[in-house]
């Protein structure tokens, strides 16, 4: 389980921002291309910038869609979520041509915290190929089950996590928890809230990160 207890309004907050971050630079382009089209009278013009809103518009989509599944409720309590919307979801997001994404987990509804972890490590993953390469998610055991260990890898040119999101899905103390951290943060919450202790392994250009129960965890609390 994570150290550093956060304030519940400082964790809302710091995770709305981070939303708001990631959806306001396409919705801006989105606006911006409406104003151009208001003043180009030219028709290849027009269809060139028409072009770009549908591409910033469906970003947006892309990114709503996953901070949805993500980080909100996604349901009531106790809730499951089909693992193939998780995909989609991420594909979505993650649709850039430098970017390969491997999804080995087969298609079932699981319990949406454990769905939740497997988005937002795959957001931790996408983070540290920044220069692009491959994502690998797959899951070993029943998603509802009591042994089941997801894993989630990055491959690519200069692989790597910052430091303080490797400490932070380790465990370690931290004073204070920034813009910066919060997503690494609220995945190591989901990932104990779902009875699973994450490990950060490293090599040369490849991340791994894995998510296993908790030793001495409960199993009822384990797949609840």
């Amino acid at each position: 389980m994570t150290a550093f207890a956060l304030d519940p309004l400082d964790l809302a907050a710091l995770l709305c921002s981070r939303v708001c971050h990631d959806v306001i630079s396409p919705v801006g382009a989105v606006v911006n291309g409406l104003e151009m089209l208001e003043e180009e009278k030219d028709p290849a013009m027009r269809e060139e910038v028409l072009g770009l809103i549908r591409a910033s518009a469906e970003n947006a989509s892309a990114r709503l869609q996953f901070s949805r599944l993500a980080f909100g409720a996604a349901g009531s309590a106790g809730a499951s979520i089909d693992t193939g919307d998780a995909e989609k979801v991420l594909r979505g997001l993650l649709s850039d041509p430098k970017l390969r994404i491997d999804w080995r987990v087969p298609r079932a509804l699981a319990p949406k915290n454990r769905v939740k972890l497997t988005l937002n490590l795959c957001l931790v993953a996408a983070a540290a190929i920044p220069r692009g390469g491959e994502i690998l998610v797959e899951s070993e055991g029943d998603m509802s089950a009591d042994g089941l260990v997801l894993r989630v890898g990055a491959r690519g040119p200069n692989a790597k996590l910052a430091p303080h999101v490797a400490a932070i899905l380790s465990g370690a103390p931290r004073e204070a928890i920034d813009a910066h951290a919060i997503q690494p943060h609220y995945a190591a919450l989901v990932a104990a809230s779902a009875g699973l202790a994450l490990a950060v392994e490293t090599a040369q250009d490849a991340v791994t990160i894995e998510a296993r129960r908790a030793a001495g965890e409960n199993p009822a609390t384990a797949a609840a």
